[in-house]
């Protein structure tokens, strides 16, 4: 089981805006479960977002008036008799906090107050609705996540990544119909957390490294690639002519059990092998020394604690477990090693 504090540093290193001073004060604080965690950042994210200003948009708003504005519907407001009532109805551009953001936040704020969050957090998020009140509500099965962000409303990148936590991660329907949330988020958000963590944790503790999630090339005899899928690395390090590609692997169950005996997944297997083999032929022209290879499962209760390396055709593939169980510490201690063992060495 993860500390729900080390939720809260895989979220600080994903989602860089949590290291700023004003969520601080979060690191100190003791939650329940996530949900309660997601509270506490949304609270405080919100808080300084209404100081700053809630962000607005221009909306299209179609309605009657006396005093016409906008484009004027001439056929609509004979069908609708309001030129009886000395009104048309007019089509405008309002300039208005019911900004599609803001509704994602106020949504994801009244599924919190249902939650089994601590009462003062609850408190908080009351308090933070009053300036909401002109904000509609969404269906939470149809919002679109796909929110392009600018210099003018960067900040709220962090509060609707949490909300998307919640609303994606954290909410469970029960046979009634009705939703609950979980205590901890589902697996397939966590295995993205997880990747972006690790991924974000080399950036931010080593520049030595050069840490990306780039694309491998097809090494293809000819130009003929339809078809092929893309190769997509979780996270590639690089360093002083070394390369170290690792896929990030957040399972319940990392093992199967194959001919009575426990082995990795064969696909996950096949999988890294393949982005290695096609990287060295890339850089095979390069000073490159040398091209590595990691599935990193993190440890589940049940499996425990393993780590093994292969030698395979020329390259080095290691398969190993991340602890997440402990302090940070620990957690920054392993990540570390594998960069000292793979890269540094």
């Amino acid at each position: 089981m993860i500390p729900i504090k080390n939720v809260y540093y895989m979220l600080s290193y994903a989602f860089k805006a949590l290291n700023e001073e004003g969520y601080k004060s979060i690191e100190t604080e003791q939650f329940h479960n996530v949900a309660d965690l997601c509270a506490a950042i949304l609270a405080k994210g919100i808080s300084h977002q209404i100081k700053r200003g809630l962000g607005k948009e221009y909306i299209l708003q179609t309605e009657p008036l006396s005093s016409p504005r906008g484009k004027i519907g001439i056929s609509e407001s004979i069908k609708d008799l309001s030129m009886i009532r000395g009104q048309l109805i007019c089509s405008y551009d309002d300039f208005s906090v019911n900004s599609y953001m803001n509704r994602i936040l106020k949504t994801t704020m009244l599924i919190l107050l249902k939650a089994k969050i601590d009462l003062t957090r609850k408190k908080e998020i009351r308090k933070l609705l009053v300036f909401f009140d002109e904000v509609e509500t969404l269906d939470i099965h149809s919002i679109n996540w796909r929110i392009q962000y600018n210099r003018n409303n960067q900040t709220y990148m962090l509060l609707v990544s949490t909300c998307w936590l919640v609303i994606k991660g954290l909410l469970q329907t029960k046979t009634d119909g009705a939703v609950k949330l979980m205590d901890y988020l589902d697996e397939q958000r966590m295995h993205r957390l997880y990747e972006k963590f690790i991924l974000e944790y080399y950036r931010k503790e080593h520049h030595e490294l050069k840490a990306t999630a780039s694309q491998i090339k097809w090494q293809l005899d000819d130009e003929n690639d339809e078809f092929l899928p893309i190769m997509q690395s979780d996270i590639m390090l690089e360093y002083e002519g070394r390369t170290l590609i690792i896929d990030a692997k957040y399972y319940s169950q990392s093992m199967q059990k194959q001919y009575n005996r426990m082995t990795v997944y064969s696909a996950n297997l096949y999988q890294i092998f393949t982005y290695v083999k096609n990287k060295e032929c890339e850089l095979a022209d390069t000073e490159h020394e040398r091209v590595s290879g990691m599935l990193l499962y993190a440890q589940t209760d049940k499996e425990g604690n393993f780590s093994q390396e292969y030698k395979m055709s020329g390259n080095h593939i290691g398969v190993r477990t991340l602890d997440l169980s402990g302090d940070f510490l620990s957690i920054r201690d392993q990540l570390d090693a594998i960069a000292n063992k793979y890269l540094f060495s």
